[in-house]
């Protein structure tokens, strides 16, 4: 009997096929990849047949909630994509401050506003228009996840539809082994999450934000200044440093933790160079994350990677600084998230088990300046200096990274390390248990065998940006 669907299932030459294909991807710099299918999933019973129906047609299984990642994890050939765009439902529970979200609701624009009416607050991402379906299952690395650790953590359990087109409930006590995978699978997680219930906080008094903005030339000694002195900065406080238009930028954003927890940024012995301060002033969450909306422009080519960092200031600063500087285009930025004090404790027993102090990421970010020809010269060349701008970047600080995080990676260009050995050898036990025929698409990589590995870039063409 044929499958059936409250939601929409398109094939190809079917009216709006290519837009339910390549919608809701953040990236423009997409790929060439097409599924076979794509199922607007209207509820979980829609996940279910569909996960059936890829099954009787021999296709693999894609899923996409946010739309987010860098390499378009969900655009896949040969599958069918399953489109959770409409789970967006919310519920709280006033007694257990536990919230219910659907895998497709945005961590700043829908969830963040929810909480913010119950006086309670949940760390998900911070660019607001991130799904927090892909997020999690990629561990969530949140607001001040320094001094709160991974948003995954806050998991209390989730809905699964799983790759025999069952629906499931997991969590410590249910089918812990798919609870276990989901927290920091990601991409390669084996089943579709439908629904999770998320443990919240309550809400921060008050945002206190300190910023310094330094001349880009001063990046070795602040950035020296900053590896000693990040150890100070009390975990009420979320502590990066980006570089962006010619410029360092040191802020400090305290939750709750008031003026005295930021006075560790301004020891810095080049404080005096400083273009500009803002020293212990208010904050509002809603200023920070419109920062965010205009460092990560919709509409844009983005080139990214990312690297966990250790190592001591002496060998690793003058390898770090010319990240900060030099930059590609007028957009682009990098970004050092300190993660100091998230070490100082174990981590739960989950999928997510790969970590140091210190992240760093840099995203290349080229205008969206596509026209009808493929070979569009302006384009290219800024894709060309996006390119070898971060491959340049990552083959420097290799040396001194165990792994990446899976949230700003791309494995079909640099495959890496994102879970312990040990962890890795369970998650492929697990799979082969749960998904034997390997019905889920997993990881979206140029080689297999790379996956978990330490093998370096492998070039691959660049893409150009006409339209098509």
């Amino acid at each position: 009997m044929a499958a059936t669907f409250t939601g929409q299932l398109l094939r190809p030459g079917t009216d709006g096929f290519d837009a339910a294909a390549r919608g809701r991807i953040f990236n423009a710099r997409q790929p060439a990849r097409r599924p076979a299918a794509v199922l607007r999933a209207a509820g979980e019973a829609d996940v279910a047949a569909g996960v059936r129906l890829a099954r009787a047609e021999g296709l693999k299984v894609a899923v996409r909630a946010g739309g987010h990642s860098w390499p378009a994890w969900s655009l896949r050939d040969d599958t069918l994509l399953i489109d959770l765009a409409a789970f967006t439902a919310m519920s709280y529970h006033d007694e257990t401050g536990i919230v219910t979200a659907g895998p497709a609701v945005r961590g700043g624009l829908d969830l963040d506003p929810f909480l913010a009416a119950r006086n309670r607050f949940f760390a998900a991402g911070h660019c607001p228009t991130v799904g927090i379906g892909g997020f999690l299952l990629q561990g969530g690395m949140g607001w001040n996840c320094r001094g709160w650790g991974w948003a995954a953590e806050q998991i209390e359990s989730m809905r699964v539809v799983t790759a025999d087109g069952d629906v499931v409930e997991a969590s410590t006590a249910q089918n812990p082994d798919l609870f276990w995978a989901a927290r920091g699978a990601g991409p390669g997680f084996f089943g579709v999450v439908t629904e999770f219930r998320l443990r919240t906080r309550p809400r921060f008094r008050e945002l206190t934000q300190t910023t310094y903005v330094y001349p880009a030339q001063a990046a070795e000694e602040v950035l020296a200044w900053l590896h000693r002195a990040r150890h100070d900065v009390p975990r009420s406080v979320e502590l990066v440093a980006v570089g962006k238009d010619q410029v360092l930028v040191v802020d400090g954003v305290s939750f709750d933790g008031g003026p005295p927890s930021l006075r560790a940024l301004d020891t810095c012995p080049v404080a005096g160079q400083a273009l500009a301060a803002r020293i212990a002033q208010p904050a509002d969450i809603a200023d920070l994350r419109a920062e965010q909306i205009r460092a990560n422009p919709e509409g844009h080519r983005y080139f990214v990677d990312n690297v966990y960092l250790a190592g001591e200031a002496g060998s690793l600063i003058p390898a770090l600084a010319p990240a900060f500087t030099g930059l590609p285009t007028a957009k682009t930025f990098s970004l050092w998230f300190d993660l100091a004090h998230l070490p100082d404790r174990l981590l739960p027993d989950m999928a997510l088990s790969l970590q140091t102090d210190m992240y760093f990421a840099t995203y290349a970010i080229c205008e969206d300046t596509a026209c009808e020809d493929a070979a569009c010269e302006d384009t290219a060349c800024e894709d060309t200096a996006c390119r070898e701008f971060v491959d340049a970047t990552m083959a420097r600080l290799e040396p001194f990274s165990p792994g990446c995080y899976l949230g700003d990676s791309d494995f079909t260009v640099r495959p890496d390390r994102f879970m312990s050995d040990e962890a890795w050898r369970r998650y492929l036990a697990i799979r082969a248990g749960r998904d034997p025929e390997r019905r889920f698409a997993g990881y979206l990589t140029a080689d297999e065998a790379t996956l978990n590995t330490r093998h370096g870039r492998r070039p691959r063409p660049i893409q150009h940006c006409a339209r098509t």
